[in-house]
């Protein structure tokens, strides 16, 4: 046992938890930290961001990417509250996060000290823990538990802020092996296993819908297994891009309000809806009245407050994902149901997609990226028109390869955790895919990528306008375009170049290909400008609060 600085004890828990890189913003009441950052800065690399939201992003696309703890740092005041929106962000998609703040000293603590907020109280709502410490003696512990909070169970952000003395202060520091987390099992009863299996083999339609949980439980491999042999279709949430392969003959599609047709209108015509790791979010199940109401439904996930909570279900498992399919794989009796699948298969032939991939849009910018990457590329996006684009038109075999703002829908997103997922997973061609609305409010990251040399590329579609709020105008408010037009002069290429990153700006399917092709060569950040029309829409749709099986697109409004 020896004594070390509160700043150092931090470090070396860091290290106890295996953490290999930092994403933050120094400042005034961080500073002893950073200064023991700088004596370990061979064991822990830090990322300095070009601003604390990014730095959230970034070690939440770390997070995602990696399945490790991302881990950000910021000073006391405007730098914690920088933080906020990525926590957040990180909160409501369920990702494991530790941010770590300092505060001013204990003396100085509720009195409106220089660069003071009470940042514990200020993300309670959104971490699944806050801390704030103020003795030496209770930090190691601390952080240990942050770390344990962050993985346990369903996955969250915890936040821990310390008093600059405490940074400062001395302690007695004995290292310890970090916990195993157990996997949640003690809530899976006899009875509920017993009733699903019931209803699996009762199940003439079965319908699996899968959601981020599964990716958090690592259970890819055990869904597959279990769709098998129940013989049954596959939807996907927006979180649940990649926890089945996107490539396979049962894959129907993401469900929602820009879900494909083939998933919206086979969930209504399914007598069983078996859904995994997912929580009913209003963009997925639309009307709830009118959701899924011929079939029965089977909710499996972690989290007891999410059974009931958005829909009534007729019976539910509590616990890991991983470890309830793999049970009831084995006790379930495998079956084929080739009259069921033909009808999936038949709607799927019904609605073709029908975009023109040789035109200058979204999709065929998104396919032309999977083209070229082979469907191996990291794709993170920003939140509007192309993240749908990208969650429609690449076709995801592989957990954690798409990484978007789900739940918070966070504009600002992408460029952050587009280089958090690169500095984790560096092997990987990794894309982010941006509006120019989104761009703009974060493309200040890309210095962050020019600094460090993080390869990574940046696809803006470019159609001057806030895309999707600009679609809903144009089919909601009668074409009232209050404050969605951004035909302004901002050059985003010169913007690249200033940012010491490399601009291109392409016009045509054929100059992408070309460009493309070059940034994945260069091996450095580049940023690629897509000039495309204003009134490109994302088709399927659901208008808000209608029934999913209500989609529909644009040869839709042409007949009707």
């Amino acid at each position: 046992m020896k004594q070390l600085t509160g700043s150092e004890i931090i470090i070396e828990c860091l290290k106890e938890q295996g953490v290999d890189t930092v994403f933050g913003y120094p400042g005034g009441t961080i500073l002893n930290v950073y200064d023991a950052l700088y004596k370990h800065q061979e064991e822990i690399h830090h990322i300095l961001t070009s601003h604390e939201q990014g730095a959230a992003h970034a070690a939440d696309g770390y997070a995602r990417a990696t399945g490790k703890v991302g881990v950000c740092m910021a000073t006391s005041g405007p730098g914690a509250t920088n933080l906020v929106t990525g926590i957040a962000t990180a909160y409501m998609d369920s990702i494991p996060l530790v941010a770590i703040t300092a505060n001013v000293g204990v003396t100085l603590l509720g009195k409106d000290s220089f660069q003071e907020v009470d940042i514990a109280g200020v993300v309670m709502p959104i971490t699944k823990h806050s801390f704030i410490v103020k003795n030496v003696h209770e930090l190691a512990g601390t952080i240990r538990r942050a770390f344990k909070i962050a993985k346990t169970g369903r996955p969250g952000p915890v936040l821990v802020d310390i008093t600059k003395d405490v940074t400062a202060n001395l302690a007695d520091y004995e290292p310890k092996v970090p916990e195993a987390i157990e996997r949640v099992t003690s809530t899976i009863k006899a009875d509920d296993l017993d009733a699903a299996i019931k209803l699996i083999e009762k199940s003439e339609k079965p319908f699996v819908m899968v959601g981020g949980g599964v990716i958090t439980a690592d259970a890819t491999d055990e869904l597959k297994k279990f769709v098998e042999k129940i013989d049954a279709p596959v939807c996907d949430t927006l979180m649940g891009k990649g926890a089945f392969d996107g490539n396979s003959e049962r894959y129907t599609g993401m469900i929602g309000m820009h879900g494909t047709k083939t998933s919206n209108f086979g969930v209504n015509k399914a007598d069983l809806l078996i859904v995994v790791g997912a929580r009913f979010s209003d963009r997925v199940i639309g009307n709830a009245s009118k959701f899924a109401s011929d079939a029965k439904i089977l909710h499996i996930d972690v989290d007891a407050a999410e059974i009931n909570k958005n829909i009534e279900v007729d019976c539910s498992i509590v616990g890991d994902a991983k470890e309830v399919l793999k049970m009831l794989a084995s006790r379930i009796k495998s079956s084929k149901k080739p009259e069921w699948m033909a009808e999936i298969a038949q709607i799927k032939k019904d609605h073709p997609e029908t975009v023109d991939m040789n035109s200058m849009c979204g999709p065929a910018i998104i396919n032309k990226i999977f083209e070229i990457t082979e469907g191996k590329a990291t794709i993170t996006t920003d939140v509007g028109q192309h993240q749908m684009w990208a969650a429609q038109y690449f076709k995801y075999s592989r957990p954690r390869q798409f990484l978007s703002s789900g739940g918070l829908g966070t504009m600002g997103f992408g460029v952050g955790a587009c280089i958090g997922a690169k500095v984790g997973k560096p092997e990987n061609i990794t894309v982010n895919i941006a509006g120019d609305g989104c761009f703009r409010m974060n493309m200040n990251e890309i210095a962050t990528a020019a600094r460090y040399n993080i390869p990574i590329i940046q696809v803006v579609i470019n159609n001057k306008v806030l895309g999707m709020v600009r679609q809903w105008q144009t089919l909601f408010y009668d074409q009232r375009y209050s404050n969605t037009i951004l035909n302004d002069n901002v050059d985003f290429v010169k913007v690249a170049d200033a940012l010491g990153a490399t601009g291109m700006r392409v016009n045509s399917i054929a100059e992408f290909e070309e460009a493309f092709t070059k940034a994945v060569s260069m091996n450095s950040p580049v940023v690629i400008e897509c000039m495309i029309d204003k009134d490109d829409k994302v088709w399927p749709m659901v208008a808000p609060g209608a029934a999913i099986e209500t989609c529909f697109d644009d040869k839709d409004l042409e007949n009707n």
